[in-house]
């Protein structure tokens, strides 16, 4: 009993850390699309505002209000469309963690 419950534990930690992984890759693959603009890693070097080291719920918050048109913005509407909310906190985690 011990033993098959320290197998399944340990398969658990497994998937968990390889779901973990591809979610991290994959908000690393959606935040490239930012680098155009917003910089390498989301650190801007101009006019256009940086994205590394925001706070996330500041970031979600800006795509939703990009999305619904309460922030105006010229390209950013677009973008904001093309994503899903649970999308953006992934991005959101990501750029977080830049600093």
């Amino acid at each position: 009993m011990k033993k098959s419950l320290a197998v399944t534990l340990l398969l658990a930690g497994a998937l968990g850390a390889a779901a973990s992984a591809y979610a991290d890759s994959r908000a690393r693959f959606m935040a490239a699309n930012c680098s155009y603009c917003h910089g390498p890693e989301g650190k801007s070097r101009g006019a256009i505002p940086s994205l590394a080291g925001l706070e996330p719920g500041y970031f979600v918050a800006q795509m939703k209000a990009f999305k619904d048109g309460s922030r105006p913005g010229t390209v950013m509407k677009k973008h904001a469309n093309g994503y899903s909310e649970a999308e953006y906190e992934a991005m959101a985690k990501y750029f977080a963690a830049i600093k």
